[in-house]
């Protein structure tokens, strides 16, 4: 069983992380219903920082977030069981057959390593923003230089054009002689 499905089924609520019922039933291969009668049978060996009933505003809120929990489960009265990493070590000792003991080893190694990757981010993962962002901000700096290049020539452009009006104004002004008028001319008295 690879770690990263097992990942997947691991969420924070009330600030721990944990596993829900359900996951841990069809991990280990027995209904929900069979897991939480033995579980029922065994309450002292589940104090609440090894295992939790959601409430049904934290259902709630799982349910939006969650795409592998099926419909039926939705609109369930009854609340799932949430499980530490210390209630899902507690399990092996409840449940006894060797697909519930395997299932524990991998279930234990994906929160040793998920606790392992939050504590230690890999650093290539940085270095490769760190690079993609300098690549960026070099790109950006050579668009706005050829930019202020391009307004600079085009402000000179423009300045140019404007004496080059202004001196066809005045040389017309100069060399204009006087028009007839078009039009009605009224009779001189």
């Amino acid at each position: 069983m690879e770690l990263t499905p097992i990942q997947s089924k691991i969420y924070e609520i009330r600030g721990q992380r944990v596993m829900l019922d359900f996951d841990l039933a069809e991990m280990y291969q027995v209904q929900t219903k069979v897991l939480k009668q033995t579980i029922k049978r065994h309450t002292k060996r589940f104090p609440e920082d090894f295992m939790f009933e959601l409430s049904k505003n934290e259902w709630n809120k799982l349910v939006t977030i969650c795409d592998h929990i099926s419909p039926n489960m939705k609109y369930s009265y009854i609340l799932p069981l949430a499980f530490t990493e210390h209630g899902v070590t507690m399990l092996s000792s409840v449940l006894r057959s060797d697909i519930a003991i395997n299932v524990n080893i991998q279930i234990i190694r994906a929160f040793v390593a998920l606790r392992q990757r939050l504590a230690n981010p890999p650093e290539e993962r940085h270095s490769v923003s760190q690079k993609d962002f300098d690549k960026l901000k070099e790109y950006i700096e050579e668009v706005f230089t050829d930019y202020n290049d391009l307004h600079e020539d085009t402000r000179m452009q423009l300045e140019l054009i404007n004496e080059s009006l202004a001196e066809l104004q005045v040389d017309h002004k100069r060399t204009a002689k006087p028009r007839n008028r078009i039009g009605f001319v009224p009779p001189k008295e």
